[in-house]
């Protein structure tokens, strides 16, 4: 092994072995560590933003149906962002600046928020995720030129392609929606594992979610990740095909987060527990099969994302036509807002996104992940809402164990720096 690869991998090591081992007790200790018992909420709204996808079904729920109000919050705003950058923003400005005061969002973003990684003048915004929203649920669409090249999960037609493309003189590119996000993540194992260097061998470019599809249309890039509906108005309006869902590349995968200001929560912690209860509960309707055909037209709506409920319904429903002949139906990759455990915010899965953002250089690898994962996850408060809410079953450990992607590599979060150092393709020594 390598000396970098020697320090790498004691540094991650260094960094990582108590984040899993966090405890509810510890956190009591801290100022506004846990919900305040025996009061209502301190306020009686709040204002959160969403991206147009369907993985912010849980919130679109949570206020139609009335949960915000059940515990206690009637004013809360879901407000649409036209951007994560604009998400972003608005959450360093807070409410009380005319912005946010929390999101549904990007599982890396809270870290590179909290770390000043991607804010104005590198100036750090504490944030803390409460909860995930969701598994799987995203897909990798590729242009309609494609089509003879029968792209799937296995890259590799994909690259003898863009081969021949960049020798005629052309460029490639991809596209995703925020730098080191969930998507730029996804697309960039993709790549890699089939030999494709993000960083040289193409160009990956920022998109927002709702122009992903018109950006296509007039060939801005060669294919995109990101949520639904986008790719399911892809393939209807004849423009490309879904070369994969997510979930084929690592199946029950972690998505979006339901994060808030630290500063917010610490000020407002009956109010905090009331908004996440509301959402756990909307999550829990979410999931019921019996549900999803209402939840595909809630979503749909104007406030919401705006789309033609038949860009929602089959894949809502797990009813996957990828656009290229192939029909999957009640596929295992369905999106998940509740069951096996979707809800819960494992301290495992937020290690791998700093392991991959370490990756690609966008943290670097002396980053002390053990407090970076202690500041921001607030899986303590997940399991004190949950326990209010009655919930049965709750993860008995902060890890979820070794998982393991469709190329065969294995993420132990006891040994991030193993998995690390057995990736061909990155950016760290």
């Amino acid at each position: 092994m390598r000396n970098g690869e020697s320090t790498t991998r004691r540094t991650l090591l260094k960094g990582t072995a108590a984040a899993l081992t966090l405890t509810t007790a510890a956190r009591l200790a801290l100022p506004g560590g846990a919900f305040a018992q025996g009061s209502g909420p301190e306020v009686k709204g709040a204002k959160l933003g969403f991206i147009a996808l369907t993985d912010a079904a849980p919130l679109f729920v949570a206020k139609e149906k009335g949960l915000f109000a059940k515990y206690g919050m009637p004013d809360v705003e879901v407000m649409k962002q036209a951007s994560w950058g604009t998400t972003r923003d608005n959450l360093v400005l807070g409410s009380e600046g005319n912005g946010i005061d929390g999101a549904h969002i990007l599982t890396p973003m809270p870290y590179l928020i909290s770390a000043g990684k991607v804010t104005q003048n590198n100036v750090p915004t504490p944030m803390y995720i409460l909860g995930r929203l969701n598994l799987n649920g995203q897909c990798i669409s590729v242009a309609k030129e494609y089509a003879p090249d029968k792209v799937t999960v296995d890259a590799k037609s994909f690259k003898a392609a863009i081969e021949r493309k960049k020798a005629s003189g052309k460029t490639v590119k991809a596209a995703m929606t925020f730098p080191a996000s969930n998507h730029d993540l996804w697309i960039r194992y993709w790549l890699a594992a089939a030999g494709i260097d993000p960083d040289k061998d193409m160009e990956t470019i920022v998109v927002p979610p709702p122009q992903m599809v018109a950006n296509m249309k007039v060939g801005t890039m060669d294919c995109f990740c990101v949520c639904e509906p986008w790719h399911a108005q892809l393939i209807n309006q004849g423009i490309g095909y879904t070369a994969l869902t997510t979930g084929e590349l690592w199946n029950n995968h972690p998505e979006k987060s339901f994060a808030l200001r630290a500063a917010w929560v610490d000020k407002y912690p009956n109010a905090a527990k009331a908004l996440l209860l509301a959402v756990m509960e909307a999550q829990q309707w979410c999931d019921k099969p019996e549900n999803r055909d209402e939840l595909a037209g809630i979503v749909a709506k104007r406030q919401w994302i705006n789309v033609p409920v038949a860009d929602v319904t089959d894949r809502m429903k797990g009813r996957f036509d990828y656009g290229d002949g192939r029909v999957v139906e009640n596929s295992p990759h369905i999106m998940k807002f509740w069951a096996d455990n979707a809800a819960y915010p494992y301290q495992s899965h937020d290690l791998w996104f700093l392991t991959e953002g370490m990756r690609w250089g966008k943290f670097e690898p002396t980053t002390d992940t053990k407090a970076l994962i202690g500041k921001v996850n607030r899986e303590d408060l997940w399991r004190e809402a949950a326990k209010t809410l009655g919930v049965s079953s709750v993860p008995t450990s902060t890890s979820r164990g070794k998982e393991t992607m469709f190329d065969g590599k294995v993420f132990d979060p006891a040994d991030p720096a193993a998995y690390l150092a057995s990736l061909g393709i990155k950016r760290i020594a």
